[in-house]
């Protein structure tokens, strides 16, 4: 019986010649907060992990590391040996609430059991493997000689129970609900550092998939007599922007100094949420330069991060910026069927004073019309939330008119300009023709409730339109009425071409000026190519009288249409997929409505037009009728071919309701136009970035007189 205390003493001088490694190498939270600190204790005999305040806990406090050493009888340290263990009492636990729970614990974490035979190492593992179970913030253990051999008493300092876990700062944009749902049913429980540990990993898992990829969170520092805990975070405030313009060498600096662009700062900040004092967000980031690029200013944005020096928390974001060329001369020839043969000229700048304003001067002359057109658009009113845009233009053209001609089979085909009622030989073959002068303005905002990031389906639009309309021939000579047969003379087909006041007269030159409302419901996947969704525009023009030769009316117009994807024809790769609605196969079935209606006394050339690419396709402009009420409905299947090629197979229809009779003197009527109609026809398509450059053919009803337009764009 002897021999066991200097077995005893044998271990026990072993052991103290290690300095204990006392924190738990798969406890991150121990690792990184709790520091190792060696003490020597007054009494030797002791194995002893973290000795904490009884009043607070630290995840920095200090562990003590008994490294004193015991001596045999003959003051000599003795080699080490193994000893048997006769029996393991646990203390520490008694007053605690969930003590013998945590006994059990402390217990089970031990690979010593009564009878086993043990040695340093075996010890120092197990005082390990005590704490790494998460359940204490101390443990020593010390050995006695007992009525059975030698005991271990394993002393352990439990975690208090756990009732409330803070962040800090309080105003983190993580939701306290989250946080209070992660330790709900941990809350009332002896805290367990392991456990913890896992909460705050889902904390940052939270902010990673938000897109807070900088936020850090540190902690936790103290656990309060009361069950607190505070864990840290730094969400990684944004301290500044800054803007750099890079040349065409991708140099930002020209002699030292930094390179000046030509956008202003406030033009290219707005379009960014994030600002300085915001926390940084990788996915609104990626937004905000998505809406750079939108502006049509940049050919290349980008970012780099980097820590503030006078705050090491917080980062500085800076923007490369290589603008592009925004302004454009233009020019070309081409056909239309409202021009005929036609020339261009435009010049355009697309960012005007560094505004991001747009300015356009465009110069067209054609077979049929002449236009000369300048306007000037601000995309975003500088210091409004609400993204209002601005857009006001003047212009001066000549035009024959497509309500006053037809491609009809009938005399002449048009109206021609003449003096007066009086049918005589003198008249001439001279055209109608308009020369209007005027200009405009429009207001146009999304209605995001003041946010300008916020993606809003409405949008609303406020102007007015001023105009001079004069009654000419194509000699410039004023001629306010149109005869289909100016030389034989037939009264009753001799109309006044503008506005006509109650007092019979036909003034040669009309004043429109008008109040102009709209708003639109976009809710379509895709603007240019839309599978699905569906649209909704409604507007009106009320035109208000100026004097005697000028009209009061107003002219109102909606427009409905919806996309279904749909999957029948499967000639490409992409088509043959089993998803139904896939990128590289966008097929879709389009409906379209439209309705129009004009209350009041109109000159006939404000009527509604009926006929064309964007009406019913199997006839010309306008060639369908002039009314005052229409209807029409279109359905069209879109399907890929071939890569860049797509085709369509489509059903127009629409009807005037019987209104041409109601358009004063009567044009369509006059020029036999037929009031309603179908087509059914088809097309090709070539990919553009600004739609597809399609061919459609069409039919007149079931007849076999087809028609064939070329344009760019879907008709909707």
């Amino acid at each position: 019986m002897r021999k066991n205390p200097v077995k005893l003493n044998n271990l026990i001088t072993s052991m103290s010649c290690f300095s204990l490694i006392l924190l738990s190498n798969n406890s991150e939270l121990a690792a990184e907060f709790l520091p190792i600190k060696e003490k020597f204790p007054e009494k030797g005999n002791i194995f002893q992990k973290n000795d904490i305040n009884k009043k607070s806990f630290s995840t920095k406090s200090d562990i003590h590391n008994s490294n004193s050493l015991l001596l045999a009888n003959n003051g000599q340290q003795v080699e080490e040996e193994s000893v048997l263990i006769a029996e393991i009492i646990i203390e520490g636990w008694e007053d605690h609430p969930e003590g013998r729970k945590l006994e059990l614990a402390a217990y089970d974490s031990m690979s010593i059991k009564p009878g086993s035979i043990v040695n340093n190492q075996i010890l120092k593992k197990d005082l390990n493997a005590i704490y790494a179970s998460g359940w204490f913030s101390g443990v020593k253990i010390k050995s006695q000689d007992g009525p059975l051999g030698v005991r271990l008493i394993v002393s352990v300092v439990p975690n208090p129970i756990l009732k409330k876990v803070e962040l800090n700062p309080k105003n983190t944009v993580v939701p306290k609900i989250y946080i209070d749902n992660i330790f709900d049913n941990y809350y009332g429980t002896t805290l367990n550092l392991n456990e913890l540990q896992e909460r705050i990993t889902l904390i940052k898992k939270w902010y990673e998939e938000k897109g807070y990829s900088l936020a850090r969170i540190n902690g936790p520092e103290r656990f309060s007599d009361d069950g607190t805990i505070i864990l840290n975070i730094n969400e990684g405030i944004v301290s500044d922007i800054q803007l750099r313009f890079l040349g065409s060498d991708g140099e930002a600096f020209i002699d030292g100094e930094p390179r000046k662009g030509k956008t202003k700062d406030w033009v290219i900040k707005r379009e960014l949420k994030t600002i300085p004092g915001s926390i940084f967000n990788r996915k609104i980031l990626e937004a905000d330069i998505k809406r750079l690029y939108r502006t049509s200013l940049f050919d290349d944005v980008k970012v780099s991060l980097g820590p503030d020096s006078l705050n090491p928390k917080k980062v500085i974001i800076t923007l490369d910026l290589s603008e592009q060329r925004t302004g454009s001369l233009t020019g070309g020839l081409g056909y239309s069927n409202s021009s005929g043969i036609f020339a261009t000229v435009g010049l355009q700048e697309t960012n005007a004073l560094g505004r991001a304003w747009s300015t356009s001067l465009n110069l067209n002359f054609g077979q049929y019309s002449n236009t000369y057109n300048f306007s000037l658009t601000d995309p975003w009113i500088k210091g409004d939330k609400h993204k209002t845009s601005f857009r006001t233009n003047v212009f001066l053209s000549r035009d024959y008119p497509q309500e006053f001609r037809t491609e009809n089979n009938i005399i002449h085909g048009k109206i021609f300009a003449v003096n007066d009622k009086t049918a005589s030989n003198s008249d001439t073959f001279s055209v109608a023709v308009l020369e209007k002068t005027g200009g405009g303005f429009a207001f146009s905002r999304p209605l995001n409730g003041g946010d300008p990031f916020k993606e809003s389906k409405w949008r609303v639009l406020a102007g007015m339109n001023f105009k001079s309309v004069k009654m000419i021939d194509s000699g410039g000579n004023k001629k306010p009425y149109g005869d289909l047969t100016p030389t034989v003379g037939n009264v009753g087909e001799i109309i006044c071409i503008g506005f006509s006041p109650k007092d019979g007269t036909c003034p040669a030159e009309n004043i429109l000026v008008s109040a102009i409302s709209n708003a639109s419901w976009n809710n379509l996947n895709n603007s240019i190519n839309p599978t699905s969704g569906n649209k909704l525009t409604f507007g009106s023009e009320q035109f208000v009288s100026m004097g005697n030769n000028s009209p009061t009316f107003n002219r109102m117009r909606a427009t409905y249409s919806f996309f279904l994807p749909a999957k029948f024809i499967n000639l490409t790769k992409g088509c043959r997929s089993s998803e139904i609605v896939n990128e590289d196969c966008p097929q879709t079935i389009g409906f379209e409505f439209k309705a129009g209606s004009i209350i009041g006394e109109l000159p006939p050339y404000e009527a509604f037009c009926m006929g064309g690419t964007s009406s019913v396709r199997g006839w010309g402009p306008c060639d369908l009728a002039v009314t005052k009420n229409f209807l029409e409905g279109t359905a069209e299947y879109r399907f890929p071919i071939w890569r860049m090629i797509s085709g369509a197979l489509f059903a127009d229809a629409g009807s005037s309701l019987g209104s041409q009779a109601t358009v004063p003197g009567k044009p369509g009527m006059l020029l036999k136009k037929q009031g309603s109609g179908f087509s059914l026809g088809g097309g090709v398509g070539v990919k553009t970035p600004i739609g597809p450059l399609r061919l459609d053919v069409a039919s007149k009803d079931f007849g076999d007189d087809y028609r064939y337009t070329l344009g760019v764009g879907w008709k909707f």
